[in-house]
This record gives structure tokens, C-alpha cells and sequence, in this order.
């Protein structure tokens, strides 16, 4: 016989409820008035989990898609239409004569006329029109003398109201005055190409070397070994202690030819030189901010960039280089390797 159950009465009755376990849903014990500040800390958390996470994403994706174009050949699309002359390859020395103003003018013999050229107000008066000639005939005289040159007037399309660039009016000029020099003796076939040609996309000191180099390459397939700068020579300083330094060019491998207004107020532009080119270099080296950074904005009126990423992508990590506070400062110099380490 089974035993008979329990009694329980008298006592309190349990309900089948109380036995089970509680249950509560984890958006009640989020929501529930003692755990609010936790669902903030974890929103916050999940916030900065997925910030963090896009941003590692766009780093290691901007990484990889600037190394995947540096190890990818150039567009056979634009190869198809190069056809260097073999000469080319013996050029290593570059010629640079920047731009800095517009020959518009159509008769070389009146070229030291202001109202030949497209001229800022500060240009006009002062010989400024026969230094920069003297600068074109300068480079030309020194690239008939090596063979082994190559010059570049280099200067973009700066001017709104000329839709040519400061570089393609120099070597007009400079082809209109008969300056250049042949491509081979006359009777000598066949000819090989003018070693002369422009830069057109520089907007400042900084880039008129800098492109220069990249143009060098685009029209040699190599980059050079020697460059020599023409201009002027109150800006002597800024070229050879800074924006040589800035990119590393060996300083015996550098050379520079100032030449001046005669009949200018020198001290007055020398002083003008320091305050507004040499002082601002010194403390943005790479010309990427604020003042300088305005000045090449302003000097860009046709919405103009250039070619050298994909002619040159050798030296894209350094025209995207741009040092701020989290660099150290924005006179970090650019550590990367470059084409002419080996020069050193």
C-alpha cells in the first residue's frame, strides 16, 4: 500500500508559480531604472567599437590600395601613345626655370613691355619683364651647353584671365626668340627630340621643383641625377635650404642661378622675399597649410591637377605628404624612401 501523502495543511500554500525561477528579459533588466546607466555605457562602448573598427578599415584600405598602385604597371592606355626617343636615356640633368608671370605677347622683340605680359601689380615697373627673359635665355644657354639636359619651364595656369600656362608662354617665348637648342646639327638624321619642354601644373616655388622632377621623369622614363634652378636670387635660400632639404636632394647635386631685376628696388623685394616666401617655408615646410596653402588655392583658378600620380607613382607617398601637429609638427620631413636615395 502506498503511503499517504503529506498533509499540509496549516501551512502556507506554495503556488506552482513560486516554484519556477524568475525570468526577466535582458531589455527589462537593461531598462530597469537601476540599470540605465549601464545600456549607456554599453551603447557608448558599441559606438566606439564600430568607430574604431571603420577606422582601421579605411587605414589598412587606403594602405593597401596606395601600394596596390605602386606595384601596378602604368595604363597601357597612356603607353600606347609614348614613343620616347632612345636619346632620352642618356638625360640626367634637370634644368628648371619657374614661371612667374604670362607672356601673352605674339612678337618677341617687344617682350620687356608690361603690356606684354599678364603681371600681378607688384610686377609691373622695376625690369621684373627682362629678369624673367634672362631666366628663359639662361636655361636655354645652359642646355645647349650639356647634352645631357633636359629643361623645364614649369608654371601653371595661374592667370584667370589666360587660359595658358606660365610655362607654356616661357617656352613660346622662348621658341619665337630662336634660344633653344637644336635637336641635332642641321643635315643630321633623323632628329631626335627638342630637349625642352614645360611643367604645366606647378603653383608655387615648392612644386616648380618638385613637379619639375616628376615631368623630368614623365619625359625620360628615369629620374634625373643633377638639377640646376634658374631664377631669382634673393629666393636662392628658400630653393637650396628648404625646398632642397624638403625633399631630400643631395646638396651637391644641386645648383642654383639667381639673377635679379636690374632696375628694381632690391632691398624692398628682398625684404618681401623673407617675409612672404623664405619665413612661411620655415614653418610649413611642404606648403600644405593656411597661408601657403591659400596661395596655391588662389593660384588655381581653372581647377587644374596633375598627371604625376600615374607618370610618376614612385613619388605619390610624397606629394600626399602633409605633416600636422600629429607628426610633429608641419616642418616633419618626409622619411619614405625616394628615387635618388642612391645618390647620396
Amino acid at each position: 500500500m502506498l503511503p499517504l501523502p503529506v498533509s499540509l495543511s496549516g501551512r502556507r500554500s506554495i503556488s506552482r508559480h513560486s516554484l519556477r525561477p524568475s525570468h526577466r528579459s535582458t531589455k527589462d533588466v537593461l531598462l530597469s531604472r537601476a540599470r540605465v546607466t549601464n545600456l549607456g555605457f554599453l551603447l557608448l562602448a558599441a559606438v566606439t567599437a564600430l568607430s574604431l573598427l571603420a577606422n582601421l578599415s579605411h587605414y589598412f584600405t587606403s594602405s593597401s590600395s596606395i601600394s596596390r598602385f605602386l606595384d601596378s604597371e602604368q595604363p597601357s592606355s597612356i603607353l600606347a601613345t609614348l614613343q620616347r626617343d632612345p636619346s632620352l636615356a642618356a638625360v640626367n640633368h634637370l634644368i628648371i626655370v619657374p614661371g612667374h608671370a604670362v607672356w601673352k605677347g605674339t612678337d618677341p622683340k617687344l617682350r620687356l613691355y608690361d603690356e606684354e605680359w599678364i603681371l600681378e601689380p607688384y610686377q609691373r615697373g622695376g625690369g621684373r619683364t627682362s629678369a624673367f627673359y634672362k631666366h628663359i635665355a639662361t636655361g636655354a644657354d645652359l642646355a645647349e651647353e650639356d647634352t645631357k639636359s633636359l629643361l623645364v619651364f614649369s608654371g601653371g595656369q595661374t592667370r584667370q584671365t589666360s587660359s595658358t600656362t606660365e610655362a607654356e608662354s616661357y617656352m613660346r617665348l622662348a621658341l619665337s626668340s630662336g634660344i633653344l637648342p637644336p635637336a641635332a646639327p642641321p643635315g643630321t638624321p633623323p632628329s631626335p627630340p627638342l630637349r625642352a619642354t614645360t611643367e604645366d601644373h606647378a603653383l608655387d616655388s615648392f612644386q616648380n621643383l618638385l613637379f619639375s622632377i616628376a615631368r623630368f621623369h614623365e619625359y625620360t622614363g628615369h629620374y634625373p641625377e643633377r638639377i640646376t634652378v634658374v631664377g631669382y636670387e634673393m629666393k636662392r635660400q628658400r630653393f637650396t635650404e628648404l625646398h632642397r632639404a624638403a625633399l631630400r636632394w643631395p646638396r651637391d647635386r644641386f645648383h642654383y642661378i639667381g639673377i635679379d631685376a636690374a632696375g628694381e628696388e632690391l632691398a624692398k623685394a628682398q625684404e618681401g622675399e623673407r617675409l612672404n616666401g623664405y619665413l612661411p617655408y620655415t614653418l610649413d615646410v611642404y606648403g600644405c597649410h593656411d597661408l601657403l596653402l591659400s596661395k596655391r588655392r588662389a593660384r588655381n583658378p581653372f581647377t587644374r591637377y596633375h598627371s604625376y600620380y600615374t607618370s610618376a607613382p614612385e613619388l605619390v607617398p610624397l606629394f600626399e605628404w602633409c605633416p600636422g601637429s600629429a607628426d610633429g609638427g608641419q616642418t616633419m620631413m618626409f622619411k619614405g624612401p625616394l628615387p635618388w636615395d642612391h645618390l647620396r
